[in-house]
């Protein structure tokens, strides 16, 4: 199976053939992959060098001219680095595109803090207007990036090497994969296989989740029903957390209780594997299942 940023480049490269509104912004990262693009489009394809705020700043220049432009580096050089630019340039400015990031939070540990980014969604909260994606199957990432680029808002789409067995068909909000009657879970992206075996003969509702902003807060309810109360656990493959208060919101006028599952903010600063990683964060099905059941009770 190829993965997410193997798609991305793949599919990047033919919508530059189709569509000339279209324009990719890179530094350095991925750069090699458009090679063939790069000669067939010199003149949207456009590669900034290690320069991360020029990267967003370019890419705001080329949609206020109109282009659609896709912007490409890892996560933390994306988000973080950037993060003004992305707040002025597009937020203040009025215009749209498209982030996409490679490397999720962890996805090279020998790389080191330096290249995690399990922050990046939580960072894009404070900002308005931004739709954030996150695809857990290659399929997925291919098609939420054929409708960012012919939409005309703000996205992120979070790509990682971390991705579920099979793709799922995507809706427009949370899509039910198991109905319970003890609480839901919602399980993003990537997380959805282990969420899949974590919860495993549990009576639980399980909804899967690649846009997470806008938050689904009618899909939520409908999977709570009409119980008087309702009891909710998150698993994000980002900073625990981040979608808490945005669940917390759709349940305002009913008691509830959300468990939010994620990346710890301690650094972990022996480098490992990813796996590793996984487990440490308690992101793996066996940690999953303890911290579910212990929540949920069963």
């Amino acid at each position: 199976m190829d993965t997410m940023r193997d798609r991305f480049i793949t599919t990047t490269s033919r919508l530059l053939d189709d569509d000339p509104r279209l324009a990719v912004v890179l530094a350095e990262i991925s750069r090699d992959g458009f090679d063939r693009a790069e000669r067939a489009h010199p003149d949207r394809v456009i590669n900034v060098g290690i320069r991360e705020q020029l990267l967003v700043g370019a890419g705001a220049g080329l949609a206020l001219t109109g282009m659609r432009p896709i912007m490409h580096t890892f996560a933390p050089f994306l988000v973080e680095r950037p993060f003004e630019q992305v707040k002025l340039d597009f937020g203040h400015q009025g215009v749209s595109g498209v982030l996409v990031s490679a490397g999720g939070s962890y996805d090279w540990p020998a790389g080191g803090v330096t290249h995690m980014a399990p922050g990046d969604v939580a960072l894009m909260d404070t900002l308005d207007g931004w739709t954030v994606q996150v695809p857990g199957h290659p399929d997925e990432a291919e098609a939420l990036l054929r409708q960012a680029a012919v939409r005309e808002d703000k996205i992120y789409l979070r790509l990682s090497l971390q991705q579920n067995e099979r793709a799922r068909a995507l809706g427009a909000g949370f899509t039910p994969v198991r109905e319970g009657s003890n609480g839901a879970v919602i399980a993003v992206g990537p997380m959805l296989d282990n969420v899949l075996a974590a919860t495993d003969g549990l009576d639980v509702t399980v909804l899967y989740a690649t846009t997470v902003r806008p938050f689904d807060a009618a899909g939520l309810r409908r999977a709570v029903g009409g119980r008087e109360t309702a009891d909710v656990v998150i698993v994000e493959p980002y900073l625990a957390g981040t979608s808490t208060g945005a669940a917390n919101d759709a349940l305002v006028d009913l008691p509830h209780r959300v468990l939010g599952l994620g990346v710890g903010k301690a650094e972990l600063r022996r480098y490992g594997q990813m796996d590793e990683h996984l487990a440490a964060h308690g992101l793996d099905p066996h940690g999953l299942r303890e911290r579910i059941t212990g929540f949920l009770g069963g």
